[in-house]
């Protein structure tokens, strides 16, 4: 069956593994997958991720996920732009996260990255997801 939303699956994926208290959870690999998690990992809201090859051969990646005291480090994962309706802003319109101390996730013309370095870029995109 085809996916629709590969990046709201992969968001899913996580919200779903932290909330079973998982280390690890395994998603199908894609560029802008890798690429959301680079951002993540940057920020801090997960350990890191590998990629692999799966059982049937084809790539995955391997996201290790990160607690605090035993409760997950991503408190809220939205996705915001979705396949229905994509959401575009500019620079100075990216919305800031319960004041600054969550991150949204652009997708712009200099690649995918946090809404902090997008204002410091000066370019909007696509705004992919919000973490909390």
């Amino acid at each position: 069956m085809a996916m629709n939303d590969p990046l709201g699956d992969m968001l899913t994926r996580i919200r779903n593994a932290q909330a079973r208290g998982q280390s690890q959870v395994r998603t199908p690999a894609s560029k802008l997958r890798a690429w959301v998690l680079d951002v993540l990992a940057e920020e801090g809201y997960i350990r890191g991720y590998e990629r692999v090859t799966g059982a049937d051969g084809h790539p995955e990646l391997v996201i290790s996920l990160k607690y605090f005291d035993g409760a997950p480090v991503i408190r809220e994962l939205r996705r915001v732009s979705k396949p229905g309706r994509r959401v575009y802003l500019g620079a100075k319109e990216l919305p800031q996260v319960r004041n600054g101390l969550g991150v949204s996730i652009v997708s712009t013309p200099k690649g995918v990255m946090s809404d902090a370095s997008a204002r410091t870029a000066n370019v909007g995109g696509e705004v992919l997801c919000t973490v909390f």
